[in-house]
């Protein structure tokens, strides 16, 4: 079954001229922000049922022809980063800045994010050399499954469901970009606009990045455009040499058919990054607003 629930913001204001009393009671003048819906989506692949959240453009109506873009957040749950890039699409998207057409957001809320977004491995050896344990990975290698739930399950219903245009992005940080990677490197059919922020590339022990020279020799390439961000190296070198390193590896290796676009966040680190790095994708992806064009 679907259900859909309306995911409502909720402005506190603590100034005395309009903080509310004990007293006073909530008003048809005092009404929530609404910023989309909810759906539950019961997936066979996954075999569970995930929380999915959708943020619907301004003037969006299912019965006109106008068809939208979709940017599929991976950690995209309400608590997670759903309503800080909403608010970002929302923003570039208003008629007096348009950098980018109307799209619609869909959030994919975690339930198990490490198990889903790495791949299989033959041991947590690795791990430790990050600083984690590996009792912190009581499950992992479940990526194939979570890309098949994309592919099979998620996007189809998106677009059966809303008036989509065939043009799809993805964002994904730490270990969705790893995720986002894997997808860019085998599926990368799935998705148009790869955003990639701070990914976990050291899972497996760079594996992914030593394989994909040879994936990336696919004759069924399409273009894509890539977006790699990397935070602080001072914070993680590691991390910083990955990204580094896969944005080199894409440039060499599939310069007609990818392009990148590579940034260093030097104020941020991996904590605060991806707001930051998302703005910047875009503002990359889309370089000049409505007055610039």
């Amino acid at each position: 079954m679907k259900k859909t629930f309306y995911i409502f913001i909720f402005l506190l204001f603590t100034n005395s001229n309009f903080a509310q009393t004990k007293n006073e009671q909530t008003t048809d003048e005092n009404q929530p922000i609404v910023l989309g819906i909810t759906d539950k989506l019961k997936s066979t692949e996954l075999g569970e049922t995930r929380t999915i959240n959708i943020y619907l453009p301004e003037g969006y109506n299912k019965k006109d022809n106008v068809k939208y873009p979709v940017i599929y957040i991976l950690d995209g749950g309400v608590e997670e980063d759903f309503i800080h890039i909403t608010g970002i699409v929302r923003f570039n998207t208003q008629s007096w800045i348009a950098r980018f057409p109307k799209s619609i957001v869909v959030g994919i809320e975690n339930t198990n994010r490490r198990r889903d977004f790495t791949f299989s491995v033959p041991n947590l050896d690795f791990v430790e050399k990050m600083g984690f344990k590996k009792k912190s990975f009581p499950q992992y290698g479940g990526s194939d499954k979570y890309i098949a739930f994309l592919e099979k399950e998620l996007q189809p219903y998106i677009n059966k469901k809303f008036n989509t245009s065939n043009h799809n992005t993805v964002i994904g940080e730490s270990l969705a970009g790893l995720l986002a990677t894997e997808i860019l490197l085998k599926h990368r059919n799935l998705f148009d606009n790869y955003i990639i922020i701070a990914p976990s590339l050291w899972w497996g022990d760079q594996s992914l990045l030593a394989e994909a020279p040879k994936l990336l020799k696919a004759k069924d390439n399409k273009t894509v455009h890539v977006y790699i961000a990397a935070c602080n190296k001072e914070e993680d070198k590691t991390m910083y040499d990955d990204a580094l390193s896969l944005s080199e590896t894409l440039k060499q290796n599939d310069e007609k058919n990818t392009k990148v676009y590579y940034d260093y966040i030097q104020n941020e680190i991996h904590a605060t990054v991806i707001h930051q790095g998302v703005y910047n994708a875009f503002k990359a992806f889309y370089p000049k607003t409505i007055y610039e064009k």
